[in-house]
Parts: C-alpha cells; structure tokens; sequence
C-alpha cells in the first residue's frame, strides 16, 4: 500500500465548475481521481497522483467576483494534461460514458492529444507520448 503524498508535494490546480458533485462524480468515475475533500455544493478536492484538482464551485470563495465585477466562470483554454499509454483506448472508453469531446485525436511529433470536457466545460488533454 503506497501513502498518498503530502499536501506540499503535490500540484495544484483550480477549475471553477457549474456543479461540484457533477464534478467529483465526473473526475473519479472517468478519470482516476479519488476524492479528497468535500464541502459541496461549494468546493471539493480530488486527487490523481501528485496533482490536486481544486473543484470550485460558484459559492466557493474562488467564485467571489473580482474588483471590476467579472465573474469567475468555467471553460477557456488552459487545462491538465493526463497521460495515458492507449490514446485509441481512452477515447473509445469515454465516448462510449457519452463524455463530450472538443476535438479529434490530433498527432504531432511530440504525440497524440485529444481534449475531453468535464461537465462545467473545463478541458482536459489526454496524451500519449509519441513511442509509447
């Protein structure tokens, strides 16, 4: 049995989410992701390995308007990456769950990529490393 790592050890990152239990359903259900913390429907933490995904929700404190008045939302641009050995495999696996896709497998010479949307619209890039 491995210990999970220390808070200090691990990378965090934020996504602003429409619903956090969707969220945390979606995460650890799909992704490998186990749950950390809740405190739905304001926040939750699940973790993959050395990454924490914070999962924020409008209520949260990360979801207070800015000085200017705009408004924390999900979606853009910016995502995680997760790597997996079967690129093929994943896609097949997740459209058959009925995940929504932003796009095809794109290949480069650096490997393949796709992006997949969690259910607030964040994305997530799957990528296989090319040889592998």
């Amino acid at each position: 049995m491995t210990t999970p790592p220390d808070i200090a050890d691990l990378v965090h990152v934020r996504y602003m989410v429409e619903d956090v239990q969707t969220s945390i359903d979606f995460y650890t259900t799909h992704l490998g992701f186990t749950l950390r913390s809740s405190a739905a429907p304001a926040f939750a933490d699940v973790t993959r390995g050395h990454l924490r995904l914070l999962l924020s929700g409008s209520t949260s404190s990360a979801g207070r308007p800015m000085p200017d008045g705009r408004q924390p939302a999900p979606g853009g641009w910016n995502r995680i990456h997760l790597i997996v050995t079967d690129i093929h495999a994943e896609v097949a696996r997740l459209r058959s769950a009925g995940l929504s896709f932003r796009n095809d497998i794109v290949t480069g010479p650096g490997g393949a990529q796709v992006l997949i949307e969690d259910p607030s619209g964040n994305p997530i890039e799957l990528f296989q490393p090319a040889g592998h």
